[in-house]
């Protein structure tokens, strides 16, 4: 590409706290989802979809909240083409700066006959009359053909066609089932252009799935094949095997900027530490292996490549560690350093506090440096974790004694403070440590959640290492997680455990509007 010549721009649509939220195990509370909002802000998305207003009134606050909220971004809210979910959709986007209605409705056979149990005309008519009333409440209104690439073109088309004449801004072409092949779909996106009137009237937006593994090839070949928005997540989190990932989307279009002559507006810089986020609030643990983010994206074992790397990185490497945002140690942490140190770590690492959220990390920090010599950035991301996307503690922890070994049952004893100051205390007997500090906390809370998921982790290596606990627990035919961090591991499955049942108790199970 000429020096001169000017790069088409590609909008990112996140979709992390909608299409990622809702696969299986990955809910997030409010003010998690909130924390995730302000990093997709400060990533510099173009969109974010912040949720389905209609499907419960839990998702139609957390919408309200986000909407009020972000300022640097466009915040959507999903909706079918029906009048209730889009008036669900107006009235949860009220405050966005900058809001959008984002309408779906499936075109493929199969989905029309059995899902829909309409004509390829009903579904014309309807997906008109719906862009044409959320027109009236929204400037951006997003027209997705649901199932698009198993759909006939002509119809696909057609549909595009009537919905930009009715107002829509942005149209959307996805592959649902992920069954496309790159060359496939680029085809199928160069037809859409090709034989859509008025086409140059609206953005052509992507929404890949990765059944097949191909979600990342065929968006990028889509937006070679000159589709102008792509549909992601972060760390690729979605529905079955998952969405596009965003972060391998946005540096294969960095890093191949020659080949694609496209660009984005997105910082790389915030890449590594939005997928930390999004893996420690949803329970989801990075791959190694995982391409960009992975703790072995970087990493070199074979004696060939390391000599390689010493003498030139680009032996290797197409892209810096540095590029992507995976922090480097630049300044020692401990327990003598002062406050304003610390604050301007903070800000080294991104992470923009107020007055009021620092004072209680900085508190942590302290105790934390008491126990280890050197407090490393991944401690403190993990301390302002703890702190900053926590749901109102129900029950604390005041105290907790184990005991075990390999001749002794398991016992626990644990004092847990009510949100009312009251203090209780249960003892109970378990299958190991673990088993027993849970029965004691049920004891204590009256209820017997199961526990679906248990792991543990070191944040960093060291013999003074914090352990970082994930739980996923169920009560109820719902899902919550719970996260703890202390240097005694013991400790941290007890604050996970307790973490997720504060959520479960600030946010209990509610019907859900069936979709």
């Amino acid at each position: 590409m000429a020096n001169n010549e000017t790069a088409r721009v590609i909008h990112v649509f996140d979709t992390t706290l909608r299409d990622g939220e809702q696969s299986p195990g990955c809910s997030m509370n409010l003010p998690e989802k909130l924390e995730v909002a302000r990093r997709l802000e400060r990533l510099q998305v173009d969109v974010i979809e912040a949720g389905f207003p209609a499907s419960s009134p839990g998702d139609l606050e957390s919408v309200k909240a986000i909407a009020g909220l972000i300022k640097d971004c466009t915040v959507a809210g999903l909706c079918r083409a029906l009048e209730k979910d889009i008036d669900a959709a107006r009235q949860a986007l009220e405050r966005a700066v900058a809001p959008r209605i984002h309408i779906f409705l499936a075109t493929s056979p199969i989905h029309m006959e059995y899902k829909l149990k309409m004509s390829p005309e009903q579904v014309l008519e309807r997906a008109v009359m719906a862009v044409q009333y959320a027109k009236k409440f929204c400037d951006q209104v997003e027209f997705s053909a649901e199932d698009a690439f198993r759909s006939d073109r002509d119809l696909v088309c057609q549909v595009f066609s009537a919905v930009i004449a009715a107002g829509a801004t942005v149209v959307n072409a996805p592959d649902t089932v992920g069954y496309a092949m790159p060359d496939e779909f680029a085809a199928f996106i160069s037809y859409i252009k090709g034989h859509t009137p008025n086409i140059d009237k609206a953005r052509l937006s992507v929404h890949c799935h990765n059944d097949l593994g191909l979600a990342v090839a065929n968006s990028l070949a889509a937006i070679h094949a000159g589709a102008d928005q792509v549909e992601c997540t972060v760390n690729g989190i979605g529905e079955r095997a998952g969405n596009a990932s965003l972060e391998e989307i946005v540096m294969g279009l960095m890093v191949r900027k020659d080949h694609l002559q496209v660009e984005t507006r997105i910082d790389t810089t915030q890449l590594y530490m939005i997928s930390r986020l999004v893996s420690q609030v949803t329970g989801v643990k990075v791959q190694p292996h995982k391409a960009i983010v992975g703790d072995n994206a970087f990493a070199h074992e074979a004696g060939v490549h390391q000599h390689g790397v010493l003498a030139n990185r680009a032996t290797y490497e197409i892209m810096t560690p540095e590029s992507v945002g995976i922090p480097k140690n630049r300044m020692v942490l401990g327990k003598h350093s002062g406050r304003h140190a610390f604050e301007e770590r903070l800000r080294d690492l991104g992470l923009s506090l107020n007055e009021a959220q620092v004072e209680p990390i900085f508190a942590q920090f302290k105790v934390l440096a008491d126990k280890k010599k050197v407090v490393s950035d991944r401690d403190i991301e993990a301390l302002v974790m703890e702190v900053s996307a926590s749901v109102p503690e129900t029950w604390k922890l005041d105290r907790w004694v184990i005991n075990c070994g390999s001749t002794l049952s398991s016992t626990s004893t644990i004092r847990l403070q009510g949100k009312d100051g009251t203090v209780q205390e249960q003892a109970a007997v378990g299958n190991g440590p673990i088993d027993a500090a849970c029965k004691a906390i049920n004891r204590i809370i009256g209820k017997e959640p199961t526990l679906e998921a248990y792991e543990l982790g070191a944040i960093t290596g060291g013999e003074d290492a914090q352990g970082e606990t994930l739980v996923k627990i169920r009560w109820n035919d719902r899902h919550w997680n719970g996260r703890g961090v202390s240097t005694d591991v013991v400790e941290s499955s007890i604050k996970a455990y307790l973490a997720a049942i504060n959520a479960l108790e600030w946010d209990p199970p509610r019907g859900l509007m069936p979709l």
